[in-house]
């Protein structure tokens, strides 16, 4: 690490947790991050900042003016720009030692595995279930830690799987096999802040996993319910009939 690196990453390297060998595995960390809209834009720019070295950019939808209210990444002179390269554009600011790679295509079920297998860590963004159950999936396959996001109206939920906790239980788990009746931003509305708010905590998580400290939430789902500011963190187990990580 040069001098210009302890210099960017010194608040950060002063934490015990953390120090410079902490820092030095974020550094060498790649971190597939799937979804660059209102909880992918937080996640990329904490995860640029906080010095993970190599990001992992997928998203083929473009900019939209009704992304702005929230998908702080982007900006309106890059409305009808495609997400993965408007955001690399902001981290690129922020930091411009980040090792990108941007994806702005729709993967296959082979190019998405291989992808999450190259990783050290996934953060899913997404917004439907078809995607999350399909990142899930080759999470647990590929034995890829994963924490996965959701955000909706004044609400939200993180949910952390840990292939090195033997007991962790996978989105899958909790949801089984839910379909796509689900809520989305465009028909119920979000408030910004928000997706910030489950995007800084799934960013939070991501750090401690690749790091190697504190205790992340794998075993639990973080709930959020902004209206009333209450968070709720139920216990959750893994179970044993479920389709990707049951026979485990």
């Amino acid at each position: 690490m040069n001098d210009d690196a302890l210099l960017r990453y010194s608040r950060q390297i002063m934490l015990p947790e953390i120090e410079i060998a902490g820092q030095e595995k974020l550094l060498s960390a790649r971190v597939l991050i799937a979804g660059l809209g209102g909880l992918g834009s937080p996640v990329a720019l904490y995860l640029a900042a906080a010095g993970v070295g190599h990001l992992v950019l997928a998203d083929f939808d473009v900019v939209d003016l009704s992304n702005l209210q929230r998908q702080i990444a982007h900006s309106t002179d890059r409305i009808g720009q495609l997400k993965a390269d408007s955001a690399a554009e902001s981290i690129h600011a922020i930091n411009p030692g980040t090792r990108l790679e941007t994806i702005t295509t729709r993967l296959d079920h082979e190019s998405l595995r291989e992808q999450i297998a190259a990783c050290d860590l996934v953060v899913d963004c997404t917004d439907n279930f078809t995607t999350r159950f399909e990142i899930n999936d080759f999470c647990v396959a590929t034995r890829t830690p994963l924490v996965s996001g959701a955000a909706i109206r004044l609400e939200g939920q993180v949910l952390t799987y840990d292939p090195s906790d033997p007991a962790s239980p996978c989105y899958r788990c909790l949801y089984q096999d839910a379909t796509e009746g689900a809520l989305n931003c465009a028909e119920n509305g979000v408030a910004a802040p928000v997706v910030g708010m489950i995007g800084t905590i799934q960013a939070m998580e991501a750090l401690k996993l690749l790091a190697g400290f504190g205790q992340s939430l794998s075993g639990y789902l973080l709930a959020l319910d902004a209206k009333s500011m209450d968070w709720r963190k139920l216990k959750l187990t893994r179970n044993p009939d479920c389709k990707s990580c049951g026979g485990l």
